[in-house]
């Protein structure tokens, strides 16, 4: 199946869709679920006063939150997912709301538990792990909390905290509905003349295209259409940023970032780190944007040419069926047990696939302990694609090892390391295809996609995380977070990072609205860590082998049971030195300097 037309959701065939009602047949089914989770709720606060009176009551206390949690889990991944598969469906988002009410009255009911466990000590908690065995499952997870006691709140406060949880949300849902379901953009021409309606979906393979007309006029529409609204997507950003700053303070953080960290036990220094360390390579990348303005042979290099491919004449139109193939080739290295993994992903629905009318933008990976993982995509036949089908496979994998060898309380894992498998795949994709290509052209192709990932996703990403913290920064010296205010600050941050050789466009000042990821507080750094990670991960694996790639395998079997820094620093790679960073950076240089010999 080719999918060039955005098509109604009712006319892709089930195979191309991923299969949610192995998670509930019906609504119906899922009702019954949420009455369980209800009835279940409500019995949990029978634990309350009572939670640490006994090791009995504790070990009680903890079984029943992880048979509540894990309910509610499934009604909640499903009404987003179910969502997703087309926003604008009314029943879908009457669904979605009922979940995210229910997840919030869970999180109210079960508000008394951490203020409880804190009123141990540790010598108690010792001896209650000594009288009740299966208590030792739950250490870390007991740990971790003793950890935060200063920055946890009374159960009263906690039980308040948790009613505001679906207020809190409010920013981020207003923001969705927005950005994916009502605004529209215009239609332009394509390179064949044709009419095309820019989505979200279409708008970078638009940015992609040969025609430089079609990539201006591309750019200009959709940054015009969301000029429209800046002040209330400013607003929207600004009463986000205010929950995070609220949340702090009432926790007692000195800023917002160090509490978004501490969540992971993540050291500030390693953000910091981060941003250092880029700035002190953006050498590297203005000479990058030189060569592709020599490439493209442009006296001026604009915002709208960074996305199409420095190497002419040569095109990959890979349909999803020959993508797939591709990317199980290349992840051959990471043995049977991985590969088993990723075919049952692919035969068994774990993937929609295409673009519909109304389908939330972008590609993620998501599921619940129970279900399997899914992947959403918008899937169009270019080389960006295909790797986006190794990105979320990587993290569906990882999923997918930390559910079969985790109990449910560490089957998750933490967002810090979550980009490095996905990253991961991606670096071992790209190095299979420059080791399978003899054409010179093809070659410098690859290489434009290798130095594009380390744009995109170390650099631009970073650039992100440094406007994150500017603007937090900002509001919580007491200053006023406006459109205009933003607009400086984005556009400011584009011509550092891209330096002399861009003309960093008005209309660029703007893309601080067209990005969800401000809404995930303080997220997007793990991008650029991730994506250093995953570098270290895959030279190891692909020069090493053997034990290489069982470490990394350990690594996506840890789930949460210890802390993300631990997690990767057992498997090879410590990412609270600069060293992974900078090893990256090592290799941009030497991707770059080839990419100028050859061009």
């Amino acid at each position: 199946m080719v999918a060039k037309e955005i098509q109604e959701r009712k006319d892709i065939p089930n195979e191309y869709k991923w299969d949610l009602e192995s998670m509930y047949e019906s609504v119906d089914a899922w009702n019954e679920d949420y009455k369980k989770c209800v009835k279940l709720s409500k019995e949990f606060e029978e634990f309350r006063g009572k939670v640490v009176n006994s090791s009995e009551n504790l070990l009680n206390t903890l079984k029943k939150r992880d048979e509540l949690y894990r309910l509610v889990e499934n009604l909640y991944v499903y009404t987003h997912m179910k969502l997703d598969e087309d926003t604008r469906l009314g029943s879908s988002q009457e669904l979605s709301g009922k979940g995210l009410s229910l997840y919030v009255e869970v999180e109210e009911k079960t508000s008394f538990l951490i203020p409880e466990i804190l009123t141990l000590n540790e010598d108690k908690l010792n001896t209650y792990m000594d009288e009740q065995k299966e208590l030792k499952l739950y250490k870390h997870y007991l740990d971790d909390i003793l950890r935060m006691r200063e920055h946890i709140l009374s159960a009263r406060e906690e039980s308040i905290l948790a009613q505001m949880g679906e207020v809190a949300n409010s920013p981020q849902k207003i923001y969705s509905m927005l950005n994916n379901a009502d605004l529209k953009f215009p239609v332009i021409k394509d390179e064949n003349g044709k009419d095309v309606e820019i989505t979200q979906g279409n708008f970078i393979p638009l940015m992609e295209s040969k025609n430089r007309e079609v990539r201006k006029t591309a750019f200009e529409s959709l940054y015009e259409t969301y000029k429209n609204y800046k002040n209330t997507f400013a607003a929207t950003l600004n009463g986000e940023l205010k929950s995070h700053i609220f949340n702090a303070n009432l926790r007692n953080f000195s800023s917002s970032r160090e509490a978004s960290l501490s969540e992971n036990n993540i050291p500030l220094t390693v953000y910091d780190n981060l941003i250092n360390a880029i700035h002190n390579n953006l050498d590297i990348m203005y000479k990058y944007m030189d060569i592709r303005k020599r490439a493209l042979n442009l006296d001026e290099l604009h915002m709208y040419d960074l996305y199409v491919p420095i190497v002419k004449d040569v095109d990959f139109d890979i349909p999803y069926e020959q993508g797939v193939e591709i990317v199980k080739k290349a992840l051959s290295p990471l043995k049977d047990e991985y590969l088993k993994g990723i075919n049952e992903g692919f035969n068994s629905r774990w993937i929609d696939i295409y673009e519909n009318r109304g389908k939330r933008s972008g590609a993620y990976s998501s599921g619940s302990y129970d279900s399997n993982p899914y992947i959403l995509l918008n899937y169009h036949e270019t080389l960006d694609n295909v790797f986006t089908i190794a990105h979320e496979m990587g993290h569906s994998m990882h999923s997918y090892f930390s559910k079969k060898h985790q109990p449910y309380i560490y089957g998750d894992y933490s967002i810090f390391v979550a980009e490095v498998a996905s990253t991961t795949n991606e670096c071992i994709l790209l190095d299979y295809m420059l080791n399978n290509v003899t054409d010179k052209n093809e070659r410098l192709y690859l290489l434009n996609h290798y130095l594009e990932s380390f744009r995109t996703t170390v650099f631009r990403q970073t650039m992100f995380a440094e406007f994150e913290q500017l603007i937090h920064e900002h509001l919580e010296k007491g200053e006023a977070i406006t459109a205009d205010y933003l607009c400086e600050t984005y556009k400011k941050l584009n011509e550092l990072y891209y330096g002399p050789d861009v003309v960093i466009d008005e209309e660029i000042a703007m893309e601080w609205a067209r990005i969800p990821h401000f809404y995930y507080n303080y997220y997007v750094f793990q991008y650029s860590t991730g994506f250093s990670a995953a570098v270290s991960f895959s030279e190891k694996i692909l020069n090493e082998g053997g034990a290489a790639v069982d470490n990394y395998l350990n690594y996506l079997k840890s789930g949460s049971s210890d802390y993300p820094i631990n997690v990767l620093r057992k498997a090879g790679v410590d990412m609270t030195t600069e060293e992974p960073v900078n090893n990256a950076m090592k290799l941009f240089k030497r991707l770059v300097d080839e990419f100028d010999a050859l061009i």
